[in-house]
């Protein structure tokens, strides 16, 4: 037990240190420009094109220049239930969306006795003058089961490189469910671009919902991303203490709610990793929290010094934060107050870094764009 509050006293000492360097610094090594604003966003994306996806979480799909100009809504996109952490969730176009005008999108859909869950779409989007439309909806995947409670959707997406969908799935504040397979809460899942079951997932023998999984034991994982060798990490809040940083690996459980560097919201305590060596340990985390919202992983040359770094949005830390990756580990490298909660991030065709502001507890609701300031080297 001294043991154990020694350890988190020196991470609490290390953090500290971070948070005031950071928020000490006058300048930051990037330029800030303000694009446009919104009604609580929550995902941004590009298309091939140069133009931005956005969605804002009460239900709407909005197409973007690069210059503020909103285009126009989407047409067609299915009804959300809004409320608590949910409504509009993630955006994600086909990696092929050039040749086959298909995009994904995440939401909470509502469902019998007051239960929702979150939900992902393939559908065809048309562009024309004034925004869009979609067609040819197809949902081709659902949180199972559905749950009371408006929390812990996770619902981000993106694609490897070599064409399989990956989906975050929280645990929607239930806990056990995150252990259970018969469950895909908690869950990171895998599914081919259709929404079918890849014949080389870890637990494809036991079929149903269990084959869908790629990793479990995650609380709210948050954000997503490959590093160059195509290997994925996440980024996920912990409970009162213990946000992580995990290195995913096929078939591998991180240990939620049996293990956390947190402590339940009533004071409860929840065993430390070490304690139980049989689950995968986050690479690094972070008490006092950071909660992250989003993750990338740099691969432009814009920034040409970030190049193989992760970055990760705040909420409550306001902050950006840059991650430093040595082989299978990684620590937080840097970390920048960006003056209000960041919901999401996306690098730019040209490599510029694209961050949207939440708009909760403040009128800042913003899209803006990162570019390095050039009198400053990036370390």
């Amino acid at each position: 037990m001294l043991f154990r509050i020694e350890q988190r006293l020196l991470v609490f000492i290390i953090n500290c240190f971070f948070m005031t360097y950071a928020f000490a610094a006058v300048d930051k090594p990037f330029i800030v420009t303000d694009i446009t604003s919104f009604d609580e966003p929550w995902a941004l994306a590009f298309l091939p094109d140069g133009r931005l996806l956005v969605t804002e979480k009460k239900g709407k799909l909005l197409i973007v220049s690069q210059d503020g100009k909103k285009i126009g809504p989407v047409s067609g996109v299915p009804e959300v239930d809004y409320g608590g952490q949910g409504g509009f969730g993630d955006v994600m176009p086909h990696p092929d969306f050039e040749n086959n005008n298909v995009i994904y999108l995440s939401y909470v859909e509502a469902g019998q006795d007051n239960k929702r869950g979150a939900a992902v779409i393939k559908a065809q989007l048309v562009i024309n003058s004034e925004g869009g439309a979609l067609s040819d909806i197809e949902v081709i995947w659902r949180q199972n089961p559905k749950v009371t409670g408006r929390g812990h959707y996770g619902h981000r997406l993106i694609f490897s490189d070599n064409g399989y969908l990956f989906i975050s799935s929280g645990d929607r504040q239930k806990f056990d469910p995150a252990q259970n397979m018969k469950a895909n809460l908690g869950k990171i899942i895998r599914l081919h671009d259709d929404g079918s079951i890849p014949s080389d997932n870890p637990f494809v023998e036991h079929g149903g919902i269990t084959s869908q999984i790629w990793s479990l034991g995650h609380r709210n994982p948050l954000g997503i991303a490959f590093d160059e060798d195509g290997q994925l990490w996440n980024i996920e809040m912990g409970p009162k203490g213990g946000d992580e940083l995990n290195r995913v690996e096929r078939g591998e459980n991180y240990g939620y709610p049996i293990v956390s560097n947190g402590d339940h919201y009533d004071g409860r305590d929840i065993p430390d990793h070490p304690t139980r060596p049989e689950f995968t340990p986050p690479k690094t985390w972070w008490t006092p929290v950071i909660s992250p919202s989003a993750f990338i992983i740099y691969s432009g040359d814009l920034f040409a010094n970030w190049k193989g770094m992760g970055f990760i949005t705040g909420l409550s830390s306001e902050s950006l934060v840059r991650i430093e990756f040595n082989g299978e580990n990684a620590h937080e490298a840097e970390r920048f107050d960006m003056g209000g909660r960041i919901r999401s991030i996306k690098q730019g065709p040209n490599g510029g870094i694209w961050i949207l502001e939440d708009g909760r507890n403040s009128n800042k609701s913003r899209l803006l764009k990162l570019v390095p300031r050039q009198e400053k080297s990036i370390h």
